[in-house]
């Protein structure tokens, strides 16, 4: 369902924007004088009606799919940041494996001027 649903957006999308690209601006009648001037594949009225609804029907779609994709992807639980699967990998990894020995961290290497603590007893 939500792979349907981005499918269906990203068409509408694409739609949305020829329809948009291919409205003539306010200027377009300087294009009749270099040969634009026929203009019969959209009716008689022109293209501005035909791409006006287009455009409605394409953004008013786009806005229902955008809510549908919100409320789908809200459901949906997944790790999204790096932050979060790494939260997982340490709260579900154990500690140490087991069977092995846990070692005690090294000692701290000497400051200057002090003398290096004494080696442990080894048994």
């Amino acid at each position: 369902m939500y792979t349907l649903a981005v499918v269906v957006h990203v068409i509408v999308c694409f739609l949305m924007i020829a329809a948009i690209l291919l409205q003539a601006g306010k200027g377009a009648e300087i294009g009749a004088a270099f040969g634009g001037s026929s203009q019969t594949v959209f009716g008689s009225r022109g293209p501005g009606t035909f791409l006006s609804k287009v455009t409605v029907v394409a953004a008013i779609i786009f806005m229902l799919t955008s809510l549908g994709l919100a409320v789908l992807s809200r459901e949906r639980t997944f790790s999204s940041t790096v932050i979060d699967l790494n939260k997982t990998d340490t709260s579900t990894a154990p500690a140490s494996p087991p069977g092995t020995q846990t070692h005690e961290p090294a000692p701290a290497a000497p400051r200057s001027g002090e003398s290096p603590p004494p080696a442990p007893a080894t048994p």
